[in-house]
């Protein structure tokens, strides 16, 4: 029974990782279209996440944990808007370095994740209650 109860933890680690990767994703999702508001301002930066193993005492095992939540710093794009007010001389404003298509695979893996992990501790609690069932 001990190991079921590790496996709980362990799923519910990982389900809290990957609920706040997707908090990330929605984050982004939301800002695909943030432009700066003056020449020179910086559109909304796509944030990244990534993970990390850590020994959790309590079971004596790694648990997944949210390592860093930090700026994409790849480029922004452009887009021809000479009437906007963050236009520069050439009528380019500066765009969101957040691709629509990335940010739904990446929401989609997330969402695959947690369901697994769900789908362990689903799967854990049927065991657990089988074995009380049969100590009773």
């Amino acid at each position: 029974m001990d190991d079921l109860l590790k496996t709980f933890k362990i799923s519910s680690a990982a389900m809290k990782a990957q609920g706040t990767r997707l908090r990330v994703i929605a984050e982004n999702i939301a800002n695909v279209n943030s432009l700066p508001e003056a020449p020179g301002g910086v559109p909304y930066r796509r944030k990244t996440i990534t993970f990390r193993n850590e020994l959790d005492r309590s079971i004596g095992l790694d648990t997944v944990r949210v390592h860093k939540i930090g700026p994409d710093n790849s480029d922004f794009n452009k887009r021809f808007e000479p009437n906007h007010p963050a236009a520069d001389a050439d009528g380019y404003v500066l765009t969101p370095n957040v691709n629509s298509l990335i940010e739904m695979t990446d929401m989609r893996e997330a969402q695959r994740s947690y369901e697994a992990n769900l789908n362990v501790i689903k799967s854990s609690k049927r065991m657990l209650q089988g074995a009380i069932g049969i100590l009773r």
